[in-house]
C-alpha cells in the first residue's frame, strides 16, 4: 500500500499530512483508510493529546477523488466514519485543520470536521458539488449553517462559488489567518498552547461543546453535570490545584 497520509509527532501534537499533491491531495478509498487509521492513532496514543490536518504541496484537500469515482463508483468513506475517515465520527482528541491553497468540496468539509480551523490568507473554500450534479452530504449542508449566517451558507451551497478565507474568517469560520505557507507554523503553536493544559479537561471541555449544541435550554445542566462529574475527583484536578499552591507546571496524568 503506498504512503498516501503522512504522520509525524512534534512534542504531543500528531501532524496528519496528506499527501497526494498531483490529485491536489483529492481523497480516494487508499486515503480514507489511511486517514481512519491516523485518527485511531491521535485517539489511542495517550503520549499524544491534539492533532493537526494539512495537506502536502501548499494545498489542504480539493475533496473526494472524482477520476476514482467516475471509472469504478469508489467512494472513500470508511465504515461509521464517513468521508475520509473523519467527517462523520471526528476524534475524541482535538483536531486543528491547517489550510493552505484548496480546501474545496469534501475538503472543506474535512476543515469542518476540525474542532479548529487555522488558515492562509490566501486560501480558498468552498462546496461546489451542485456544479458536478452532487451535493456536499459530508458535512456541508449541516456544519456550515451552524458555523455561519444561514444565508451565507445557502450562497456557498447553492452557488458552488468559491469563498476566500478572508471572507469566511468575517463570519468566525476560521480562528486564525496567516500568511500565506504559515498555517501549519500557526497551527502547531495553538496546538501547543492547548496540550499545555489538563488533556482529560480538553478532552471533556471538547466533548460538551460538541454535543451540547442540540441540547434544551432547560436540560442542558442535568445533562452537563454526568459528563462532567469525574473531572472534579481527577487526578489531574488534584495535580493542576496543586501545581498552582506550588508555582510550579503541572505534570498532567490524563486520568
Amino acid at each position: 500500500m503506498s504512503e498516501l497520509v503522512k504522520v509525524e509527532v512534534v512534542e504531543q501534537i500528531l501532524v496528519i499530512t496528506i499527501d497526494r499533491p498531483r490529485a491536489r491531495n483529492a481523497i480516494n478509498h487508499e486515503a480514507a483508510q489511511q486517514l481512519a487509521a491516523a485518527l485511531d492513532r491521535l485517539d489511542e496514543d495517550d503520549g499524544i493529546v491534539i492533532g493537526i490536518l494539512t495537506g502536502a504541496g501548499n494545498t489542504f484537500c480539493s475533496g473526494m477523488d472524482l477520476k476514482a469515482f467516475a471509472a469504478t463508483g469508489q467512494r472513500p468513506y470508511v465504515g461509521d466514519r464517513g468521508f475520509a475517515g473523519l467527517c462523520e465520527r471526528p476524534p475524541r482528541k482535538p483536531l486543528i485543520a491547517a489550510v493552505e491553497g484548496y480546501a474545496l468540496a469534501g475538503g472543506c468539509e474535512l476543515a469542518l470536521a476540525c474542532d479548529l480551523i487555522v488558515a492562509a490568507e490566501d486560501a480558498t473554500f468552498g462546496v461546489p458539488e451542485v456544479k458536478r450534479g452532487l451535493v456536499p452530504g459530508s458535512g456541508g449542508m449541516l456544519r456550515l449553517p451552524a458555523r455561519i449566517p444561514y444565508h451565507i451558507a445557502m450562497e456557498a451551497v447553492l452557488t458552488g462559488e468559491m469563498f476566500p478565507a478572508s471572507r469566511f474568517h468575517q463570519y468566525g469560520l476560521i480562528n486564525r489567518l496567516t500568511g500565506s505557507g504559515q498555517a501549519l507554523q500557526a497551527a502547531l503553536e495553538m496546538a501547543g498552547v492547548i496540550a499545555q493544559n489538563g488533556p482529560l479537561a480538553v478532552q471533556t471541555a471538547k466533548g460538551i461543546i460538541a454535543e451540547s449544541r442540540n441540547w434544551r435550554p432547560a436540560d442542558m445542566f442535568d445533562l452537563q453535570r454526568p459528563r462532567i462529574a469525574h473531572i472534579f475527583t481527577s487526578d489531574d484536578a488534584r495535580e493542576g490545584a496543586t501545581a498552582f499552591a506550588e508555582k510550579r507546571k503541572p505534570v498532567w496524568a490524563g486520568k
